[in-house]
């Protein structure tokens, strides 16, 4: 078994094991071995990053083994420098997600941490796969659990959210399988990820399988304007939902264009880049002013993930590897920096029990160690330079104003939104004097909280001070997918 099938059934494993013999009255025994497993899955992962081979856009660590002979599917996994960051990322938020529910979750404590061990696992493989029929079951396997996570440990509607939830992406999905299928067919029976890279379509057939991947991964992500459902979901998810779902579920879609919409479609993907900008455009400006409006601070982190990955989309298909760069950084950044912003809000919920603006205010009075790290995480929500979330943005930025002077100057604006938005929710959350009792008796952060924030702030600061290892990775392939693209267009 190579890293990569450790890095995904490691996770898997013990999530199993957990869900088979885990029991609440034996509660504290399923923590550690819940964190055992996290920080194991997470130690697996490092050595891909230490093994990686710079400068090439080939696959490496490479399994293939015949999976269902009959159809030719096999069991073939690989990363290049597009996927590597997201598999070593997945791995340490579902870390950070396990010491963040260690004291929060008393009731199916076993089913709670299986099921993000689990989950884990299968985000890995959909990261991981080169074979489409595999990516498609990792890919669409990751909803049963985050599913039960809504519905079962979720707020007050939490069943509508976990039905809207499933119903949305799987609905979406169901377009990509049958380009899934269409793409066997034409390519002799083959779900190989490059063999489908390589075959001459004609344009038409291009533009269907375009719309149909598009479909799919434009919910994931999610586009303005099939985002409605993820304001309903974070706000009843628990607090390791909404985290794992912003830092990583939302990452399955952008991925999916850049393994499946651009190298498979590329002539569609050019000739239909104009909406995808427009779609992001929106996105980033507009919900970006939905977001000021929110009373609600799980929504307002919702909406501004919306607008995050804005960016992110307009990178990729401004088709320069500044911006397309700049789009794999910013989804990075917005991993560490989302996931710190709901969990940020859950330490309050913990407390509180409410996730109103309105219900706090001065809470910087109460509990100062932890207003620092929640400041930390608002200004890289807000593009500090500085940060993580400074990087990404930055570079689509530049990237759209080489492209056109207007479209840079558009998406520039969304950093004032951002601003706006975020420094406003701070002013009136912590700052300023307490504004009732129950914010009066506010007890500061614990060992436990100290230490999960700690992990994402390094994090945060570290990209942000040094991004150099994220973008040297990345680089070759990101050459190699444009050239591809330009390739087809000359040809």
């Amino acid at each position: 078994m190579g890293l990569l099938s450790l890095a995904i059934w490691m996770p898997i494993v013990f999530g199993v094991i957990l869900l088979a013999v885990g029991r609440d009255e034996h509660a504290s025994v399923v923590r550690w071995v819940a964190l055992i497993g996290a920080l194991a899955s997470f130690m697996v992962t490092l050595p891909l990053y230490g093994g990686f081979e710079l400068g090439t856009a080939a696959m490496q660590f490479v399994e293939k083994e015949p999976w269902i002979g009959r159809f030719n599917v096999n069991y073939h996994l690989g990363l290049d420098g597009i996927s590597l960051w997201f598999v070593l990322l997945t791995a340490f938020i579902n870390l950070v997600v396990v010491i963040a529910g260690w004291e929060v979750i008393t009731r199916r404590v076993n089913q709670y941490m299986g099921a993000f061990l689990i989950l884990s696992g299968l985000m890995i493989g959909v990261f991981s796969a080169l074979d489409g029929l595999l990516f498609y079951v990792f890919f669409e396997a990751t909803l049963i659990p985050m599913y039960l996570i809504i519905g079962i440990w979720g707020g007050p509607n939490k069943i509508y959210a976990a039905f809207k939830f499933f119903l949305y992406t799987l609905l979406g999905s169901l377009l990509m399988l049958i380009a899934l299928i269409f793409l066997y067919t034409k390519s002799g029976g083959s779900f190989d990820l490059a063999t489908w890279h390589k075959l001459p379509l004609a344009g038409t057939t291009q533009t269907l399988l375009f719309f149909a991947f598009l479909a799919a991964f434009a919910v994931k992500v999610p586009m303005w304007p099939v985002h409605t459902w993820l304001p309903d979901v974070h706000v009843e998810a628990p607090t390791g939902g909404s985290a794992v779902l912003a830092a990583i579920m939302l990452k399955l879609g952008a991925y999916g264009f850049l393994r499946f919409s651009l190298p498979i479609a590329p002539d569609a993907s050019r000739q239909w880049a104009w909406l995808m900008i427009a779609l992001s455009l929106i996105a980033v400006v507009y919900v970006g002013l939905v977001a000021i409006v929110q009373r609600d601070m799980k929504k307002l982190v919702a909406y501004s993930s919306v607008a995050h990955m804005g960016f992110v989309t307009l990178g990729f298909f401004i088709f320069s590897g500044l911006g397309m760069s700049g789009g794999l950084v910013q989804m990075i950044a917005h991993g560490f920096v989302a996931g710190a912003m709901f969990l940020v809000i859950g330490v309050l919920y913990d407390r509180m029990h409410s996730r109103e603006i309105a219900s706090y205010g001065g809470v910087v009075n109460s509990m100062p160690k932890f207003t620092a790290f929640a400041l930390l995480f608002v200004m890289a929500n807000s593009g500090l330079p500085g940060t993580a979330g400074f990087v990404g943005e930055w570079m689509v930025i530049l990237a759209a104003v080489k492209a056109n002077f207007w479209l840079g100057l558009i998406a520039a604006s969304a950093l004032i939104w951002g601003a706006a938005y975020n420094l406003w929710m701070f002013k009136r959350v912590y700052l300023g004097p307490v504004a009732n009792d129950q914010v009066k008796e506010l007890k500061d952060i614990n060992g436990r909280e100290f230490l999960m924030l700690a992990l994402l702030a390094i994090a945060v600061l570290a990209m942000g001070v040094y991004p150099k290892p994220f973008t040297d990775v990345m680089d070759s392939s990101v050459t190699e997918l444009l050239k591809h693209v330009a390739m087809s267009k000359l040809n």
